[in-house]
């Protein structure tokens, strides 16, 4: 029988109607380095062990129509660094949830959903 399967990570694909313009986003935000952008076809950005793949497309509605979630370490300082940027979603500021995170989001220019999470401290 073979061994049970194992998943490793998920890497989030986002909608992105400008993947230069998406690339740049994520760089000049948020840090990632840019490892892949061909203009109308494909784009990669990473920082740490995070990628994030962005997929031409030419229909603001799907990408507005999608989200991903992405963990870290350091939210607050993240946040507040979103913050000055003014790039913090108005509906998705810093909380502490139920489920145990705390998290905010933000909109990349595409309106892709992007939300920041960390558990909670008990």
């Amino acid at each position: 029988m073979p061994p049970p399967t194992a998943f490793i990570s998920a890497t989030p694909a986002l909608a992105s109607l400008d993947i230069q313009r998406s690339v740049d986003f994520f760089a000049s935000h948020l840090g990632f380095s840019v490892l892949h952008a061909e203009q109308g076809v494909y784009g990669i950005v990473g920082q740490g062990g995070v990628q994030v793949h962005f997929w031409a497309c030419a229909d603001r509605k799907i990408a507005e129509a999608t989200s991903c979630r992405l963990q870290v370490a350091g939210i607050a300082e993240l946040y507040a660094r979103c913050s000055e940027q003014g790039i913090v979603h108005p509906r998705a500021t810093l909380t502490d949830t139920p489920w145990g995170t705390w998290e905010f989001a933000i909109l990349d220019p595409d309106g892709n959903l992007v939300t920041f999470h960390e558990p909670s401290q008990p």
